[in-house]
């Protein structure tokens, strides 16, 4: 049997399935045998390092997941204690869903390309929504009180706790949201568009619970308070929080490890500036809004876009890596970084049957976690199971295109 070394990722022999690991720690080509046609999930073997790092990971998610829910239900209960009564809480959540449903749409389609996993993004929202809410909160309560204590003017104390409590305490925050879930999830962070993704949904759970709140405490003035908040600025929060994400993100593709040290501080400050001149300048003078915040929010949709279009770049760009060795068709690389190729495949395999739409499902996965790998590889973050990783979803790749194969 031809045994190839754990490191290499060249062109397999035809009839080999993938790899498998031996005892001795190298590896072996898996060979057709009963049930080898069937899509294998990336993740079905794991080595002792990585399944304690899996674990672990696991028990971060559930941690943040309860700290943020914990925050959330003390806001709630807030809100409740304020309006007397638990029905006073129903419309204020609903209507906190409309701006919230808008982000996450949005959120979505940015990350359509490499999605980050769900349960790291339910942790990250109810961070926003509970841990940062509930900080917040007390910070600037306590400043504006002690402010207003001291100088005895009750309407500066609440322009200090909006311009300069409130931005700083706010996002900071918030950006340690995102910094905790980069130095958590390192391996799955690969870059800006998933700090901007990451800050956006943490961002949207801040304004979602704050919204709550607003919709409540103005109940009187709702509709007022619904348009300006819920529709006029549901990406506020989001676009000051993107900078921190930004910078987080763009430290994951530097070769030095640490560069996210002086690289989150500088996203911080861009997001507690924009956010300060929110909160200074456009709520006193609507005006700005127009002249000065929806050609930023057009800028800013540019950025994304073009984040977007660097992105799917660069996972071309990887998989051609591949594919220059033979693990890839030219054909199949532009079917998965593109939109229309990727929706054609999957129409392509629910016309044949479930076993060819599961494996479609495991094959475009498992690509775009390769791509996303070696890319790690390029930026110089490669960890210690590289290899092993690498032949895991080659060895899922190949047993997918044997189901297409049995189908074609």
């Amino acid at each position: 049997m031809t045994t190839y070394p754990p490191s290499a990722w060249g062109p397999r022999p035809s009839g080999d399935a993938g790899w498998r690991p031996t005892a001795a720690g190298g590896y072996v080509p898996v060979h057709a045998h009963p049930g080898a046609g069937a899509p294998v999930a990336a993740g079905a073997w794991v080595q002792p390092r990585a399944l304690r790092r899996r674990r672990a990971s696991d028990i971060a998610v559930h941690l943040l997941a309860l700290l943020g829910g914990a925050g959330l239900a003390v806001i709630l209960y807030v809100i409740y204690t304020e309006a007397g009564q638990a029905g006073a809480l129903v419309l204020p959540f609903l209507l906190a869903l409309v701006p919230l449903g808008i982000v996450l749409v949005c959120v979505r389609w940015i990350d359509r390309w490499e999605p980050e996993p769900v349960g790291v993004l339910i942790a990250a929202f109810l961070w926003g929504a509970g841990v940062a809410t509930v900080v917040s909160m007390l910070v600037n309560t306590s400043t504006s009180l002690l402010v207003a204590a001291v100088t005895g003017d009750d309407d500066g104390a609440e322009l200090v706790s909006s311009v300069l409590s409130a931005p700083l305490v706010e996002e900071s925050t918030k950006g340690l949201g995102v910094l905790l879930v980069f130095l958590i999830w390192r391996r799955s962070f690969n870059g800006p568009i998933d700090g901007v993704v990451y800050a956006s949904v943490i961002a949207a759970g801040f304004a979602f619970a704050e919204n709550i709140l607003y919709f409540a405490r103005y109940w009187d003035q709702v509709l007022a308070v619904f348009i300006m908040r819920g529709i006029m600025s549901p990406f506020a929060h989001v676009t000051f929080t993107a900078c921190t994400g930004l910078a987080v993100g763009l430290s994951a593709r530097r070769r030095w490890r640490w560069a996210w040290v002086w690289m989150t501080p500088i996203g911080m400050v861009g997001a507690v500036a924009l956010h300060a001149f929110w909160n200074g300048v456009v709520s006193v003078h609507p005006e700005m809004y127009l002249f000065a915040e929806v050609p930023f929010f057009l800028v800013c949709i540019g950025i994304v876009i073009g984040l977007r279009a660097g992105e799917r770049r660069s996972l071309r760009l990887r998989l051609e890596d591949y594919a220059r060795t033979g693990w890839y068709a030219p054909a199949e690389v532009t079917m998965l970084t593109t939109s229309a190729g990727r929706a054609s495949a999957r129409l392509w395999a629910k016309a044949r049957g479930p076993a060819v739409e599961l494996a479609m499902r495991d094959f475009l996965a498992a690509s775009l976690q390769l791509a996303c790998l070696r890319q790690q590889a390029v930026s110089g973050h490669t960890g210690a199971d590289y290899a092993l990783r690498q032949a895991e979803l080659l060895g899922v790749v190949q047993r997918c295109k044997q189901v297409f194969g049995a189908y074609s």
